[in-house]
């Protein structure tokens, strides 16, 4: 993360902006802006050095309701832009943000490309099991075998693995929260955000006008005879996913399969942070062959006025 001090400091009202929301009542978009809003606060992010990309769908909306610079794209490809934008200018903190369709099924080759380059970004997905804005559809994460009341048939194919995907796509930072849990969603996100590489957050958002299966009373277990939450924090039971030595594959192998192993759980679901590793960016690794790049973001460097005589030279 790349972030430059406010001048003042700043608060959670600093990052609203004065729109319209116009999300569903009870959508967990709602607890993800907070959420976000809030770790922008924590982390006193200055909102002039901020920028959110997002992609097609209810998600799409948010940045028109952060006070930041902000990147409505196209279904699925939230992800390349949200990378231009950060090469362009290192000294920017980054966010990108898009639903489960948009991210693991439209725009799931460039959230696997993403992965592997490490950019140092952060990418929250509004994970709801359908496509919201479309009229309920399943997306990827939606289980087979499950029918939401928008739905004719029950869905008739296998439910993706989020956590599983990103740990073979090579993320170095893994974590799942819950949108209506904002304090703890915010201090994921602020965890993610500091992280140096490409973080993914996977939130469990409701989604009450087509998903009547995972409601906030399923979450919180209301059907269960004993009342239990079917979320737990993963730090509770003292794992921390935190690889302590990068060097040491036998360690990135391990922490990679108590991944993956955990984000199988159904019932309870963990949350928190699943994994996370200290390796060379791609902003390092492009520094190393270029380096004005070190000390210098790409959107200041005077392009315009450069000697590009040795380069014709080497064309003739």
């Amino acid at each position: 993360m790349s972030v430059e001090a406010p001048a003042k400091k700043v608060s959670v009202k600093d990052f609203r902006a004065d729109l319209h929301n116009d999300w569903c009542p009870g959508c967990g978009d709602f607890g993800i802006l907070a959420s976000m809003q809030t770790a922008f606060a924590q982390l006193q992010i200055n909102p002039d050095r901020l920028a959110v990309f997002s992609g097609i769908g209810c998600s799409g909306k948010t940045p028109h309701y952060i006070n930041a610079y902000g990147f409505h794209t196209l279904h699925g490809r939230v992800l390349p832009v949200a990378t231009g934008g950060r090469l362009a200018n290192s000294g920017v903190t980054v966010v990108a943000l898009g639903g489960d369709g948009d991210g693991y099924g439209i725009g799931a080759g460039y959230f696997v490309n993403s992965g592997r380059r490490n950019v140092d970004f952060t990418y929250l997905v509004h994970t709801n099991q359908v496509y919201g804005l479309t009229k309920g559809q399943a997306s990827p994460t939606l289980q087979r075998g499950r029918k939401t009341k928008s739905m004719p048939e029950r869905a008739i194919q296998d439910g993706i693995n989020p956590i599983a995907m990103a740990v073979a796509a090579g993320y170095t930072f893994i974590a799942r929260a819950y949108a209506l849990d904002v304090k703890y969603t915010a201090s994921i996100i602020a965890k993610a955000i500091q992280h140096k590489g490409s973080a993914l957050v996977d939130v469990l958002q409701t989604c009450p006008t087509y998903n009547d299966l995972y409601t906030k009373e399923w979450y919180e277990g209301a059907d269960l005879p004993e009342k239990r939450s079917r979320l737990y924090k993963l730090e509770d039971k003292g794992y921390d996913g935190v690889v302590k030595d990068p060097s040491d594959p036998q360690e990135l192998i391990a922490k990679k399969a108590g991944a993956v192993a955990r984000s199988y759980e159904v019932d309870p679901i963990p949350l928190g942070i699943y994994y996370q590793a200290n390796l060379q960016t791609y902003e390092e690794a492009v520094s190393e062959r270029i380096p004005a790049l070190a000390t210098t973001p790409l959107a200041e460097l005077d392009v315009f006025h450069r000697d590009v005589s040795p380069l014709l030279e080497a064309m003739r």
